[in-house]
């Protein structure tokens, strides 16, 4: 066999490399083994135990292994099979635009900024895309003919590249690339704040395109300390505080007309606004308020009313009102109200970088943070102390006040201290996100997920337990079909997930559950691979031919309809990947190297290892006494019962369009936007109830009842609840407010004594929250609309890549409807069912690469057919273009029935035994294959053959039926 040397080279140089590259990982997992071994669940005992065995060093004489450098090399498990959390930041790019443009006031920008934020909403392009479709619209409408090199607008001091005679075409290149490169500075920042967190294998990555930034943490378990750190853009600023003599008229002002129009500033008539702002037991000089906590939300509503903005006097037009950090010392219950001195482009009048800063205590042994400015900083801080010597100045970060006293001297310096009655950690975290610098921009968290570790090892248990069954499964079937030559497959195969889990270590890629379904899918491709191969040998064998022979026709007869099926398969997974997100790259990912890796091993080296063996003189079984004989004479006439199941299809089609009109489907947040929560009790709850408890609780301020969907999850000791509650407010305070209530909801459900805190992180051993999903409505909208390229994507490159493979436009029209028809049951069934089925049927990203995972499979299945279709085209002359195809179809039915058999087999392992997460797209699956293999017979090629005959043709029907035809060669 030609190659033969260079195929065994490249097999043992791969598998050296991908060697090399998993001893890392089985070397730490065995320390770690060790460990637990000696310290149990004592986490102290067990951080000794790793120490000690760390110094131990294996020696293999190629390589040494240390646990430290092992750990680092290690094989890196996503989310789903270790717990973490995983957010996606967004960096305010309104806030880069107002930083370029010097804080303009002008009113065409203003108004611009404002309209281009309604349309980011609902849009998948960039923000400063829409912002200059905005600007050159308004400019338009208002005749102001305004150049975007304008003195105000971007040609001002901070861009000094920027002339006034610069083309608009020029000044949008300038602002893209400094924009970028902002978002570069705000990537290298949470970089270098994520090391502070001490985070083992973070992975941080910008999503091209955007001004987002994807972070994943992997064991890290306090959420809310992550969100801090990472959406705290560190912008220190100064400014003056105006006194409760300045503020006390407005808010007397306020207060009555609350009594007036309350419902049109979003609260009751019988709120009193001033007995509200003095609800605290405690307010410092230099504060205007001290409200309790669960009034603030009111507070917020009155002050930013459009009729609350509209009172203003002239002395407070542009005042902000910010609350305090944290609750005072004396008073944990309210938080106290500041109102600061702003402008017309409240600009802070000192607002510079931090050079150092640093853990102090002040003259009472109270923990306070002493800080350096930049130049810049402190020139504008002596100006300022210097102005309002004896009056207050804020020091606010991020919106929020830390302290405000009163200036005594002026300071010259740039040296100041932050005091907020801190602890230690707060203190230090305070110190972190400083001594990191700054963001150029606020960043706000758009979409997190976050999964307990127990879920975690739960997962990894699942996925090992439905690898291990499907591989299993793979292994009796293809031994028991084709005996020894099923040996030869099964060899590959293990080969094969060599090779992938080594490719995937070296490129430091992500196992996540999804792709460990990848993986699996992978073996059913390499099953199929060897299908193909084995019954075109089996077909030679038949025609008299001997074993050695039979072989070699064998492997170079099935060679196109390899390529063909890998290539579609291998397309449709870049489509998921480049469309996907998060756990959907994963499962393209896997099934991208899979794919390439069954070609080698199936094709190429399994090739060699079989004609080693028949080269020496052995011969090779291809069947088992059981199975020499089935599907052999099988002739069936599909091409003349093809009417009975355009009736079928047609019917169930309508049915499906009729349920997806009038029942719709459930919608997954990713599609919505929304928060989802795993919840684990120690006991059976009803789903009813909960959602009855919860719905009452959910309700917007003005009364208005949230979606609230409280679903069981896998057994009746879990629930998913979903809810689109608060869901356009994207902070971190929004976050805590839902936890909260939801933990008030669910709290006689929990056992007693249970905690806010313990129901937030639950364990092995606590009942709570397991995992949760945030996505904002931004992001839902992007991954919607991505879906719908990725499918339709999918669908175009099939029908251009069959149509150069077949030269036949009816062949692609076959293919293309066949997939619809598909596409259409699955969504039907989905419809049809949701509400009835005991797991997870959303209409999310899952469930589109359940459907692009289908096609591929699908169109595998049609290619198989139409290849034959295409040989037979060109050997049998004499057959009408309907034996022709019944013979086809007839003569690959081994081929389909232990490709789909076998699939199925292995998906039914992965839906009964790979966890709840993987149940809904499983089930995708199922009936994809199942309706993949029927609409490749009945509906792919009975199209073609429809649009392929000529109206003259009289349908004469038999196995290798001769009569007048002129078509077959057409």
């Amino acid at each position: 066999m030609q190659g033969k040397g260079l195929i065994t080279i490249v097999a043992i140089v791969l598998g050296l490399i991908c060697l090399n590259e998993l001893l890392p990982t089985w070397y730490a997992s065995k320390i770690e083994k060790q460990a637990t071994a000696v310290a149990g669940d004592n986490p102290e005992k067990y951080q000794k135990e790793i120490a000690r065995l760390s110094k131990d060093t294996l020696n293999l004489g190629f390589t040494k292994l240390y646990y430290t450098k092992a750990k680092d090399k290690e094989m890196k498990l996503g989310l789903d099979l270790k717990g973490g959390i995983n957010v996606l930041l967004e960096i305010n790019q309104r806030d880069l635009v107002n930083d370029l443009t010097n804080y303009s006031t002008n009113p065409v920008l203003i108004e611009a900024l404002n309209k281009t934020d309604e349309v980011q909403k609902n849009s998948t392009k960039s923000y400063i895309d829409n912002f200059f479709d905005q600007f050159e619209a308004i400019n338009k409408t208002k005749g102001t003919n305004l150049k975007l090199a304008d003195p105000e607008l971007f040609g001002n001091t901070n861009l000094s590249e920027i002339k006034y005679n610069t083309s608009d075409d020029q000044v949008k290149s300038i602002i893209k690339r400094r924009i970028d490169l902002s978002v570069g500075t705000a990537f290298e920042v949470i970089r270098t704040r994520i090391d502070k967190l001490g985070a083992i294998q973070p992975n941080v990555q910008r999503v091209p395109g955007t001004a987002r930034i994807s972070v994943e943490m992997p064991g890290m378990k306090d959420i809310d300390k992550v969100k801090k750190m990472l959406q705290t853009s560190a912008k220190l600023q100064f400014w003056e505080v105006q006194q409760i003599n300045e503020i006390a008229p407005y808010f007397q002002t306020l207060s009555t007309m609350v009594a007036i129009k309350g419902d049109s500033m979003g609260v009751a008539k019988n709120v009193n606004f001033m007995n509200i702002i003095q609800g605290g037991k405690s307010m410092s000089q230099s504060a205007v308020g001290s409200v309790k906590l669960s009034d603030t939300a009111t507070v917020n509503k009155i002050l930013n009313s459009k009729v609350g903005q509209s009172l203003r006097p002239a002395n407070i037009k542009y005042t902000q009102f910010m609350w305090g950090y944290k609750p005072e010392a004396a008073d944990a219950e309210s938080l106290v109200l500041y109102a600061i001195r702003g402008n017309i482009n409240q600009k802070a009048p000192v607002d510079g970088a931090v050079e150092t800063a640093s853990i102090s205590y002040d003259e009472l042994s109270r923990v306070v943070v002493d800080m350096q400015m930049d130049s810049k900083g402190a020139k504008e801080w002596k100006t300022l102390t210097e102005k309002n010597v004896g009056r207050p100045v804020a020091v606010t970060l991020d919106g929020r006040v830390y302290t405000a006293p009163n200036v005594v001297n002026a300071i010259p310096n740039g040296r100041t201290q932050i005091s907020g009655n801190f602890s230690q950690e707060e203190a230090k975290e305070l110190v972190d996100v400083l001594g990191a610098g700054k963001l150029p921009a606020g960043a706000k968290v758009v979409q997190a997920t976050v999964v307990g570790p127990s879920l975690g090892q739960e997962s990894i248990d699942a996925g090992l337990m439905s690898f291990i069954i499907a591989f299993g499964i793979i292994i009796v079937y293809i031994i028991f079909y084709y005996g020894g030559a099923g040996v030869y497959a099964v060899i590959a195969m293990i080969i094969n997930l060599f090779y992938i889990f080594g490719i995937m270590d070296s490129g430091d890629f992500t196992l996540t559950l999804p792709g460990i379904a990848g993986i699996v899918l992978t073996m059913a491709v390499a099953v199929d691979t060897n299908v193909i191969i084995y019954e075109r040998t089996k077909e030679e064998l038949f025609l008299g031919k001997s074993i050695l022979e039979a072989y070699k026709d064998g492997f170079k007869h099935a060679l196109n309809a390899i390529i063909d099926g890998h290539t579609t398969t291998f397309l449709t997974a870049v489509v998921l990947f480049f469309f996907g997100t998060g756990p959907i790259k994963g499962f393209a990912l896997t099934l991208m190297i899979g794919i390439a890796m069954t070609l080698f091993t199936s094709v190429l080296l399994s090739r060699v290892m079989i004609f080693s063996r028949l080269n020496k003189g052995k011969g090779l079984s291809v069947w088992t006494p059981a199975t020499k004989n089935l599907f052999r004479n099988t002739w069936i006439d599909f091409i003349g019962k093809r009417k009975y199941a355009y009736i079928v299809s047609a019917v169930l089609t309508v049915v499906c369009i009729v349920s997806i009109a009038t029942h719709g489907f459930k919608y997954g947040i990713d599609f919505t936007g929304g928060r989802n929560y795993v919840v684990r009790f120690d006991k059976d709850v009803k789903a009813e109830d909960v959602e009855e408890k919860l719905v009452a609780l959910f309700k917007t301020e003005d009364g208005k009842n949230s979606s609230v969907e409280a679903k069981t999850y896998g057994n009746d000791r879990q629930l998913k609840i979903s809810t689109d509650y608060l869901i356009e407010d994207e902070s971190l305070k929004a976050d805590q407010i839902i936890e909260q209530k939801l933990f008030e909801g669910l709290k006689s459900n929990l056992p007693a004594g249970t905690t806010l805190a313990d129901f937030k992180s639950a364990d092995k051993d606590h009942a709570g929250i397991i995992s949760s999903e945030k996505v904002g409505p931004s992001v839902a909208d992007d991954i919607k609309i991505h879906g719908v390229y990725a499918v339709l994507g999918a669908l175009g490159m099939i029908f251009i890549y069959i149509l150069l493979r077949f030269r036949k436009w009816q062949f692609s029209l076959g293919a293309v409807a066949a997939l619809f028809h598909d596409a259409v049951i699955i969504l039907g069934a989905y419809s049809l069912l949701h509400k009835y089925m005991p797991f997870n049927m959303e209409i999310n990203q899952d469930f589109i690469a359940a459907i692009l995972t289908v096609l591929g499979y699908s169109i595998n299945d049609t290619v198989i057919i139409f290849d034959r279709i295409r040989e037979y085209l060109r050997e049998k002359k004499s057959l009408t273009l309907a034996g022709l195809f019944d013979d086809s179809i007839s003569s690959t039915l081994g081929r389909t029935f232990n490709t789909s058999f076998t699939t199925i087999l292995v998906i039914l392992a992965i839906f009964i035994f790979g966890g709840d997460n993987l149940r809904g797209f499983m089930f995708a699956m199922l009936i994809g294959i199942g309706f993949g293999t029927y609409s490749s017979i009945f509906i792919a090629s009975a199209i073609a053959y429809d649009f392929l005959k000529t109206g003259k043709e009289e349908e004469v029907h038999g196995k290798s039926t001769s009569a007048k035809e002129g078509l077959a060669t057409k």
